[in-house]
């Protein structure tokens, strides 16, 4: 860790900010295990091996099989991902990607099939939650649970 504490503890008010957006994102009524599957696939495109591997392991938890989680990094390369699924990752994917300028029609108009205008809105504020706390856990260097 880069801190002298856990951020956690130097910034309370504003941790806590970050953790409502989340905890908020939560309760918008998405299914739980696409958000985890969305917190996996944008950690790896960020290289948050302590979010990684925390929504890896909730995933098993919530009965995702290994076999997916292997190849989620390859999504678009296998059927093992619905096309509810496959939108939401492709969005989040360019959301999170903001800098290589991707097309972003294409992947709006593929949500706008699968969820509602709320959830749309939802599952945005939700990769813009997962998109902070890899910030932080990249920034700050975050040790992976023993």
């Amino acid at each position: 860790m880069r801190l002298s504490k856990s951020y956690r503890k130097l910034s309370p008010a504003l941790f806590e900010a970050q953790l409502n957006l989340t905890k908020q994102t939560r309760e918008a009524g998405l299914d739980p295990k696409l958000l985890d599957l969305l917190d996996l696939r944008v950690s790896q495109l960020n290289g948050c091996a302590y979010c990684m591997d925390m929504h890896g392991t909730d995933l098993l938890k919530l009965g995702e099989t290994p076999r997916r989680l292997t190849v989620l990094a390859a999504w678009r390369e296998t059927d093992f991902f619905d096309p509810k699924e496959q939108a939401a990752l492709a969005w989040a994917e360019a959301l999170t990607q903001l800098t290589l300028q991707p097309e972003m029609d294409q992947p709006f108009k593929a949500l706008k099939d699968h969820f509602t205008e709320p959830q749309i809105v939802a599952l945005t504020f939700a990769i813009l939650s997962i998109n902070g706390w890899n910030r932080l856990g990249v920034g700050f260097r975050l040790d992976l649970p023993e």
